[in-house]
């Protein structure tokens, strides 16, 4: 693997390099990071992820981060994780827990690494919101209209030119550098 895309990576996730939309999550990443206990076990990892949640919100409200308009009529449709909503005609709005992370860093990680690999279909984190008690970040993100099913034999091809193996299913994995898609 190319040495210059591994320092690329960890300079985008240290907030050295910039990449579209990612000074905002750069920050809070840093923040949380920062504030982090040198290593948290399994059993700690409850606990773990409520202090940093914690800390989140504290942040989220010194930086004036909550977004209280969300529109929940415009409910469009939900994966495993995260729930979408149509935000005008051009602009779809997702709101995730960071319920499938075992961090909110590793959340905010995720969507810098998204926007560096796919900056086509960049997320923009817009702030956060609370809904029934649980917190969640809001990103948005173009609205993308279907025009054809995607072929996944040419997905297969992208990906394994770029180092990607597929391990099962739709995953895929690049172990050189530890991502998981």
């Amino acid at each position: 693997m190319n040495k210059s895309l591994k320092n690329e990576l960890r300079d985008i996730l240290s907030g050295k390099n910039e990449i579209r939309f990612g000074t905002i999550i750069q920050t809070i990443a840093g923040y949380l990071k920062n504030g982090e206990k040198t290593s948290a076990t399994i059993e700690n990892e409850k606990y773990f992820k409520e202090q940093e949640k914690e800390r989140l919100e504290k942040f989220i409200s010194e930086n004036k981060l909550w977004v209280n308009n969300v529109d929940f009529s415009q409910y469009v449709s939900e994966g495993a994780e995260q729930k979408v909503y149509l935000k005008d005609s051009e602009h779809v709005i997702k709101l995730n827990d960071a319920i499938y992370y075992s961090s909110w860093k590793d959340y905010f990680y995720n969507l810098l690494l998204h926007n560096f690999f796919f900056s086509d279909t960049a997320y923009d984190l817009v702030g956060f919101t609370k809904n029934e008690g649980i917190l969640y970040a809001i990103v948005k993100q173009n609205y993308v209209l279907i025009t054809s099913n995607t072929d996944l034999s040419k997905v297969k091809s992208f990906l394994t030119l770029n180092g990607f193996e597929n391990n099962r299913n739709n995953d895929y994995y690049n172990g050189e550098l530890g991502i998981i898609l």
